[in-house]
């Protein structure tokens, strides 16, 4: 199995782009290839040089995750995704 992190700071504004990130982000469900879906925000009492939002996904291989990187859903929601953050930060390895 291969987890998919991606850690997002987004723009100002933030409660309005962080329910906006959490409620497309509800599209990638549909994307076949994924095992496991989690959106969160990071809590509100931490520090603000956290990462306001991040997506947690599993997928069996790393030719899932590929897939999932060039699906529609995925290419649209980036888009969005591309319009709101300031910064990012990815990780993906096998357990």
């Amino acid at each position: 199995m291969i987890r998919h992190i991606c850690m997002f700071k987004l723009r100002e504004d933030k409660q309005s782009n962080i329910a906006e990130f959490l409620r497309r982000a509800e599209s990638l469900r549909e994307i076949p290839e994924l095992k496991r879906f989690e959106a969160v925000r990071n809590d509100e009492r931490t520090p603000d040089s956290n990462f306001d939002v991040s997506l947690i996904f599993d997928f069996d291989s790393v030719e899932d995750l590929n897939a999932y990187q060039i699906s529609e859903t995925h290419k649209k929601f980036g888009s969005f995704v591309a319009e709101v953050k300031t910064d990012r930060a990815c990780i993906d390895y096998e357990f």
